[in-house]
């Protein structure tokens, strides 16, 4: 399974990216050193959507807070870039890929990173990381 991070990114031509304590979603908490990964720099931080393809080179779980009932799972990640984007993808793109029962790869990566616009990391699906691997 690959993943892919929305994320805010610092430094978006850094060969190591550090990502703390990240929302999971969709599979996301199954990430593991070794796994390829997609970094989506956020738009809400002023990013402009798919930056580059990496490996996860360290995955460690954030344990959860005492007393709170409800918790997303959270995972802190390194990151080695292995590649930078060579086309856009980003909001723009995907937001008209909206009919959720397509069963397109864009339309998955709209879904599952615009739909609840909030920074995660996700699982995507094989076709998703063949989709995504076609912008490097």
């Amino acid at each position: 399974m690959a993943f892919a991070i929305k994320a805010e990114v610092t430094d978006p031509q850094a060969k190591t990216f550090k990502f703390p304590a990240q929302k999971t979603m969709y599979g996301g908490k199954r990430i593991a050193a070794g796994d390829t990964i997609f970094i989506f720099a956020s738009e809400n931080e002023g990013g402009r959507g798919l930056l580059a393809r990496g490996l996860v080179t360290a995955a460690e779980a954030t344990p959860k807070k005492r007393g709170i009932a409800r918790q997303t799972p959270r995972v802190s990640i390194t990151i080695k870039r292995t590649a930078l984007a060579r086309k856009p993808l980003g909001r723009r793109e995907l937001k008209p890929l909206n009919d959720w029962e397509d069963g397109k790869p864009g339309t998955e990566l709209n879904f599952k990173f615009y739909r609840q616009a909030t920074n995660k990391i996700v699982g995507i699906s094989d076709r998703a990381a063949a989709f995504l691997n076609e912008f490097f």
